[in-house]
């Protein structure tokens, strides 16, 4: 055993969880914005407008995640007009293949939990919504959305935690994040079992916090859903 090199190389380990922080919550906030307005054309009346958010949410929560993000930072430097537009600047970046693969993967599963929330509501809400003369945006807005989040907290809780995971794939295009430290260090010091080790308790950690801070919002914002006892 050589903690000795871990000690060493512990601000190393530092901003790699920094940069894994930074994937995880720039990822799901992109994403979040995006999965509510996805998740209410999932449920719409239009069938044109469900069929399309469907087929998007199939195919990406139908591949892998470490292929769509391949396709993405290989696979479109394929294209000689896609190199020469006004974009290549910023796809060429791993930093921005990264986010976007990780945007469109973890939108494609919250719309479809989010989407399962909203099914979920009781008619007896939506019609007392009607009576009252809103109208659909005000319906949405005081109604169905927070009624859909609170539904969703514990699936999405669990989607939050598989993308921090998630982000370990970031080290296979270079990006040095958890994982991609650990990695470095393994080839450096030609030593295996510390810098994983130390690696999965950091995520660990990190997934520790997260579950806590979703039973705090559970306890805040869904007590109500429990069945009441006695």
């Amino acid at each position: 055993m050589n903690w000795q090199v871990i000690a060493e190389n512990l601000g190393r380990f530092a901003d790699g969880a920094q940069l894994t922080l930074v994937l995880t919550v720039v990822a799901l906030g992109i994403a979040f914005v995006l999965s509510i307005g996805l998740a209410l054309l999932r449920n719409s009346h239009n069938p044109w407008l469900r069929g399309l958010v469907a087929g998007y949410t199939l195919v990406f929560r139908g591949t892998p995640l470490l292929i769509q993000l391949f396709l993405i930072y290989y696979g479109l430097a394929q294209f000689e007009g896609l190199r020469q537009s006004f974009v290549w600047p910023w796809l060429s970046s791993p930093l921005v293949c990264v986010l976007l693969a990780f945007v469109l993967n973890t939108t494609a599963y919250t719309t479809e939990i989010f989407a399962g929330g909203l099914r979920h509501l009781p008619p007896g809400e939506i019609e007392a919504a009607r009576a009252y003369g809103m109208s659909p945006w005000v319906q949405a807005r005081r109604i169905l959305i927070p009624a859909m989040l609170t539904r969703s907290l514990t699936l999405y809780g669990n989607e939050v935690i598989m993308m921090l995971h998630a982000t370990s794939l970031a080290s296979t295009v270079t990006l040095m994040e958890i994982t991609g430290v650990a990695r470095n260090i393994t080839l450096n010091y030609y030593i295996q079992f510390e810098p994983y080790v130390t690696a999965g308790a950091i995520y660990l950690a990190l997934t520790f916090i997260l579950v806590g801070l979703f039973r705090i919002a559970e306890y805040r914002w869904a007590a109500y859903l429990q069945p009441r006892r006695g």
